[in-house]
C-alpha cells in the first residue's frame, strides 16, 4: 500500500487516437513558423495507478481529493489523494450476504452513503471509523442521491434528495453528534416528497441535481430511464433548512415540465460541467437512448434551466443493444462515453469523436467512470485496475471548429495568445464576410491579418468598394509600427486622395448630403488624428498638392491648421478678402513673426482691429518691426486713420515704456504731422536731462523745424543747452518764453547776463516798450541801467528810466561802501597775523638735564633731539625709527634722498683751504645748502609728536604684531 497511487504510463495499454486536425497552415507571407519539434500531449493523457486490490473492485466514487473504493464483500477503502501513502480501510461488518449496489459521496468527500442490494443503505462520516445503518432508509434500494451544495458541511448534510428504484423521491437529512461518536439515529428523518412515473407508471430515479439560481430560486433535475424532469421553485429565505417540501407541492396535482425520448437504455445518467470550484454548472450531457441531450444552464430563465439543447447521437460503431454505454462524463468542451472495452470522447461543438481509448482484455470489462470536480480529473476502474485521465489544454483546437460553424468571436477567443491560429481565424472571418457582402467587416478583419496588401486591395478595388478599400487602408495604417515610415506616408497619401474623390463625387450630390457631411467628418478626423500627425507632417508638402489639384481649399485650410502651418491659413484669408478670420488666426496663435508679415496687408483694411490686436499681444511684438506697416499705411491714410497708428505708438511708449529710439522718433514724427498739441506735452514728459531721453534730439528739431512748432524747438534747444539759440527762437514766439530760458544757465552768469541782454535789446528794438523793458531789469539782478541805455533811441527822455538809473547810483554807492569795511577788516588782520609771527620768532622751551627720551628712555641731552609742543622729546634717531614705517612711500623715498645728500655734504673736503661762503657758492651751482637740507628733514620727521598728532590716530587700528611676522611671533611663545 506504500506506492498505491504512484503512477507511471503504461507500456501494455493499447491507446487508439482519432487525429486530431492538427496539421500545420502554411501562410507563406505571415512570418508564422509552425514547425513541431516533439509530440504533442493528448489532451486526455492516461495513467494506470500503481495498485493491486486484494480483491475485486465493487464501486469507487471520488469528490474533493478524497477516494472511496468498495472491495469484495466487507471492505472499504478510504484514501485522502492528498496522503496518498496513508490509506484508511473500514470494514462493514455484514454477516449475511448484502453486496454493495451503489457508493455516493457528497461534493465535500465527508459523506459517504453506501446503498446494499438488500434495500438498506449504510452511512460513513470522514471522521469517524464506524459505519452506521440508516434505519429509516431501510426497503429502499437507493439508485441516486442529490447532495445540497449550499447547507452542507462535514458534519450535517443538509436536506438532501434520494431516489430510489420504484420512483420515489424522498427528503432527508444525516448530522453527526456533538457529544458522541453518533447519534441514535443519524439520519434525522426521511420523507417522501414526490414519485416520478414515464408512461407505463413509476419508474427507478436515476440521477438527482439540486441548483440555486437567481433570487433564491431552486432548480431540481430528475431523470429516469427515459425523461429528465424539472422542479422550479423559491424557499422563502431563512426556511432553506425546512428542505424542498414546497417545491414539489406544487407540482401535486399536475405533472413538471421534462424531455422524453423513445429510446431506453434501461437506466440514464447525466453529468454536469462545473467551470471553478464553487459555482454553478454552465452546462450538462444526459445519456440516454437516443443519444447524449447537451445543452447548457441558464439561471435567468423563468421556467428551465435548460438551454441551447441538441442531441449528439451515438457514434455508429455503438450499439445501444449490443454494447451500450455505462457512464458519461462531461468536460469543457467534450463529453466521454465509457463502454465495456473502451472510451470515446466526443467534442460538444460539431459530434465528432476526437479520442478513443481501447483498454486490454486481461484488465477485465470497465465498470465505472467518474470525475472529482474540484480537481477535474476522470477516473475510471475495472474489478482489477484503476486509471487515471488528465485533461491538458483541453481548449487547444476549439479555435478551428468555432471558426468552421462561422463563430469567429469564440474561436478568436481562444486563440488570441495563438498569433499564428488567430490569423488563420481572422482570414477566414474575412473572407466570409466578403462573400456575404460585408464589406466594411471584412475590411476591418483583412486588415488584422497577414495577408499580402496588393491581393486584399485589389479585391476590394475589383469589387468597386471603395469605402471598404478605405476601412481597410485605415485600420492598417492603425496597425503599422512606428519604424514603419515607408509604408505608413503611403497610406496617408493613398487615403487622402481616396478621400477627395469620395468627397467630390458627394459633394454635387443634394440626395448624399447626409453622406458627404458624415464622410467629411471622417476625413477631418483623419487627417487630426494624432497617431498620423508625425507622418502628415513629414508629407505635408504631397498633402497639400493633392488638395489643390482638388481645389478643396477648405480642407486645405482645415489641414494647414493642424500642421500649425498658419501662415499659409493668414494668407489664404487675405487672398480671398477674409480679413477678419485672417486676424482671428493671428490673434489665436499670437505668433509674432506671422504678425510682422501679415501686418502691412491687415492694417491697410482693418486698422482699429489690427491695432487692438497688436495691443492685446503686449511686449510678444517687436514695435520696430511694425514700423514699416505703421509707415506704409499712414503715408496712404487720413488723419483718422493716422490715431490708430498713434495710439499704437502711445501704448508702446506710456504702457510697455519701450525705449528704442526709433519708435520715440516715429512718434514724434507723428505728432508733428497730426497732433501738435500732444508734441510739445510728450517733449515735456520725456524731460530735460538728454542722458534720459529717447528721441533723436538732431532728428526731433529738424522735424519740429520744418512743421513750424516753434515751441518745440525752443524746448529741443534748451534740452541741447543751446540757450542762445533757445532765445532767439522764444523771442519770435513769446518774450516770457524767451526769459524762462534766459534763467536756464544758471553756473554762468556772463551767458546769462548775454541772454538777458538779448531779450532786453528785443524789447526796446523791436517793441519798443520802456516799460517791459524796465521790467527786465527787475527780472535780472545782472542787468544795470548803463547796460540798456545804448538799446534806447536818442529821442527818448530821461523820465522814462529816471528812476532805474536813481536805484542804481543807490547800489553803486552801496557797493563802494562794502569794499572800504572789507579793506579796514583786510588791514587789521594783516597786523594781527605780523604780531602773531614775531611773537613764534621768540617762542622757546627749557630742557633740564635729566629729560629723558620719551621713545628709549635714555638721557636726552646725549644725542641730537627735538622738542614738541606738547611736552614729549625724542632722539632724533629715535623719532626717525618711529615715524619712518608710518611715512607713504613717496615720503620715505624723499627722506632716503635727503638723508644721501646731507651724508654727502658731511664729507670733508679735499681742499683745506675751502672759501667760508661754500654753501653760498653751492647754490649759485643750483645745488641746496647744508641747512636746507636739515630743514626739509625737519619738516618730514618732526611735523608733528608722533604721540600726539596724526600718526597716532592712524595706527589705532594696526596690529601689534605684524601678519606676516605672526606666525613666527606665535612659535616664539611655544
Amino acid at each position: 500500500m506504500a506506492s498505491i497511487l504512484d503512477e507511471y504510463e503504461d507500456s501494455l495499454h493499447r491507446s487508439v487516437s482519432v487525429p486530431q486536425s492538427r496539421a500545420t497552415v502554411g501562410i507563406p507571407h505571415s512570418g508564422y513558423v509552425n514547425a513541431r519539434l516533439e509530440k504533442e500531449t493528448p489532451i486526455f493523457n492516461k495513467q494506470r495507478i500503481d495498485f493491486a486490490p486484494p480483491e475485486k473492485i465493487n464501486s469507487l466514487v471520488v469528490s474533493s481529493n478524497q477516494l472511496c473504493m468498495s472491495l469484495g464483500k466487507d471492505t472499504l477503502l478510504r484514501i485522502d489523494l492528498g496522503k496518498p501513502d496513508e490509506p484508511n480501510q473500514v470494514e462493514l461488518g455484514r454477516k449475511d450476504e448484502a453486496k454493495v449496489y451503489k457508493m455516493f459521496l457528497d461534493h465535500t468527500g465527508s459523506h459517504l452513503l453506501i446503498a446494499l442490494n438488500t434495500s438498506e443503505c449504510l452511512y460513513l462520516n470522514r471522521s469517524v471509523q464506524k459505519v452506521r445503518a440508516l434505519s429509516r432508509w431501510k426497503g429502499h434500494l437507493i439508485e441516486s442521491v442529490g447532495w445540497n451544495k449550499f447547507l452542507g458541511s462535514e458534519t450535517n448534510t443538509g436536506p438532501i434528495l434520494v431516489g430510489t428504484s420504484q420512483g420515489q423521491i424522498y427528503e432527508a437529512e444525516i448530522s453527526v453528534s456533538e457529544g458522541s461518536l453518533f447519534s441514535t439515529n443519524p439520519d434525522q428523518y426521511f420523507r417522501q416528497v414526490y414519485t416520478l412515473e414515464e408512461e407505463s407508471g413509476p419508474a427507478p430515479v436515476c440521477c438527482l441535481e439540486i441548483e440555486r439560481g437567481l433570487e433564491g430560486k431552486f432548480f431540481i433535475i430528475a431523470t429516469t430511464r427515459k425523461r429528465l424532469f424539472q422542479f422550479v421553485g423559491k424557499v422563502p429565505e431563512g426556511t432553506e433548512q425546512q428542505g424542498f417540501s414546497s417545491i414539489f407541492a406544487v407540482h401535486a396535482d399536475h405533472l413538471p415540465s421534462f424531455r422524453e425520448f423513445p429510446a431506453n437504455l434501461g437506466f440514464s445518467e447525466i453529468a454536469f460541467y462545473t467551470p471553478k470550484l464553487r459555482s454553478n454548472p454552465r452546462s450538462f450531457a444526459w445519456m440516454m437512448g437516443n443519444g447524449v441531450l447537451y445543452g447548457t444552464l441558464d439561471y435567468s430563465r423563468p421556467d428551465s434551466i435548460l438551454s441551447d439543447e441538441r442531441v449528439w447521437v451515438y457514434p455508429p460503431d455503438i450499439d445501444i443493444t449490443v454494447n451500450k454505454p455505462i457512464s458519461i462524463v462531461l468536460t469543457q468542451f467534450h463529453f466521454l462515453l465509457l463502454l465495456p472495452d473502451r472510451v470515446k470522447a466526443v467534442c460538444t461543438l460539431n459530434g465528432q469523436v476526437v479520442f478513443q481509448d481501447l483498454f486490454l482484455e486481461k484488465f477485465g470489462l470497465l465498470t465505472r467512470m467518474i470525475k472529482d470536480p474540484t480537481v477535474q480529473q476522470i477516473w475510471i476502474h475495472t474489478e482489477k485496475v484503476v486509471f487515471r485521465y488528465h485533461v491538458q489544454r483541453e481548449s487547444r483546437d476549439v479555435w478551428k471548429m468555432y471558426m468552421n460553424m462561422n463563430k469567429f468571436d469564440l474561436a478568436k477567443e481562444y486563440c488570441k495568445d495563438r498569433p499564428e491560429c488567430l490569423d488563420i481565424v481572422l482570414a477566414k472571418e474575412a473572407e466570409h464576410c466578403f462573400q456575404n457582402r460585408r464589406y466594411l467587416d471584412s475590411a476591418k478583419c483583412y486588415a488584422l491579418t497577414q495577408n499580402y496588401f496588393e491581393e486584399i486591395a485589389l479585391k476590394f478595388i475589383e469589387a468597386k468598394q471603395e469605402e471598404a478599400l478605405m476601412e481597410f487602408l485605415i485600420k492598417k495604417l492603425s496597425n503599422l509600427k512606428p519604424s514603419e515610415k515607408t509604408q505608413a506616408t503611403l497610406l496617408t497619401t493613398w487615403l487622402t486622395e481616396l478621400y477627395l474623390n469620395w468627397l467630390g463625387i458627394l459633394q454635387g450630390d443634394l440626395s448624399q448630403r447626409n453622406l458627404y457631411l458624415d464622410t467629411r467628418e471622417k476625413f477631418r478626423t483623419f487627417l487630426s488624428s494624432p497617431k498620423n500627425k508625425d507622418c502628415l507632417f513629414n508629407n505635408r508638402a504631397s498633402i497639400y498638392e493633392l488638395l489643390a489639384s482638388h481645389g478643396d481649399t477648405e480642407h486645405m485650410v482645415y489641414f494647414a491648421v493642424i500642421m500649425q502651418d498658419y501662415e499659409r491659413v493668414v494668407a489664404h484669408h487675405c487672398q480671398h478678402d477674409e480679413y477678419d478670420e485672417a486676424l482671428n488666426v493671428l490673434s489665436r496663435h499670437r505668433d509674432e513673426k506671422l504678425f510682422y508679415k501679415f501686418s502691412p496687408v491687415l492694417i491697410q483694411h482693418i486698422p482699429k482691429k489690427v491695432v487692438d490686436a497688436w495691443i492685446s499681444m503686449g511686449s510678444r511684438l517687436d514695435a520696430r518691426n511694425l514700423i514699416p506697416a505703421l509707415v506704409n499705411y499712414s503715408q496712404s491714410a487720413s488723419t483718422q486713420q493716422i490715431n490708430e497708428a498713434i495710439r499704437y505708438m502711445e501704448f508702446c511708449v506710456y504702457q510697455l515704456e519701450e525705449t528704442q529710439q526709433a519708435i520715440h522718433n516715429y512718434l514724434l514724427s507723428l505728432y508733428a504731422l497730426c497732433r501738435p498739441d500732444s508734441l510739445l506735452s510728450y517733449l515735456e514728459q520725456a524731460g530735460t536731462n538728454p542722458n534720459r531721453i529717447h528721441y533723436d534730439l538732431k532728428y526731433a528739431l529738424r522735424l519740429c523745424a520744418e512743421h513750424g512748432h516753434h515751441r518745440a524747438c525752443v524746448h529741443i534747444y534748451k534740452v541741447m543747452e543751446l540757450y542762445e539759440e533757445a532765445v532767439d527762437l522764444a523771442l519770435q514766439v513769446d518774450v516770457d518764453l524767451a526769459k524762462s530760458c534766459a534763467d536756464l544757465p544758471e553756473d554762468d552768469e556772463e551767458l546769462r547776463k548775454k541772454l538777458w541782454l538779448k531779450i532786453a535789446r528785443h524789447v526796446v528794438q523791436e517793441e519798443k516798450d520802456v516799460k517791459k523793458a524796465m521790467a527786465c531789469l527787475s527780472s535780472c539782478a545782472l542787468l544795470k541801467i548803463e547796460d540798456v541805455l545804448p538799446f534806447f533811441p536818442d529821442f527818448v527822455t530821461i523820465d522814462h528810466f529816471k528812476e532805474a538809473i536813481c536805484n542804481s547810483l543807490e547800489d553803486y554807492n552801496k557797493h563802494i561802501e562794502e569794499l572800504k569795511r572789507e579793506m579796514e577788516e583786510a588791514t587789521q588782520s594783516a597786523k594781527r597775523i605780523r604780531e602773531d609771527i614775531q611773537e613764534m620768532r621768540n617762542k622757546y622751551g627749557s630742557v633740564e638735564p635729566q629729560e629723558k627720551c620719551a621713545a628709549c628712555d635714555f638721557p636726552l641731552l646725549n644725542r641730537p633731539f627735538y622738542l614738541f609742543l606738547c611736552g614729549h622729546m625724542f632722539h632724533y634717531d629715535c623719532l626717525l625709527q618711529a615715524v619712518f614705517p608710518n611715512l607713504p612711500a613717496y615720503k620715505q623715498a624723499k627722506l632716503e634722498d635727503l638723508q644721501k645728500k646731507l651724508a654727502a655734504t658731511s664729507q670733508p673736503s679735499k681742499s683745506h683751504h675751502r672759501p667760508k661762503d661754500a654753501d653760498t657758492i653751492s647754490l649759485g651751482k643750483g645745488q641746496q645748502s647744508r641747512e636746507q637740507i636739515k630743514a626739509d628733514i625737519d619738516d618730514i620727521v618732526a611735523a608733528e609728536c608722533v604721540y600726539c598728532g596724526e600718526l597716532m590716530i592712524r595706527s589705532i587700528d594696526k596690529p601689534f604684531i605684524d601678519p606676516q611676522k605672526y606666525e613666527e611671533e606665535m612659535q616664539s611663545w611655544l
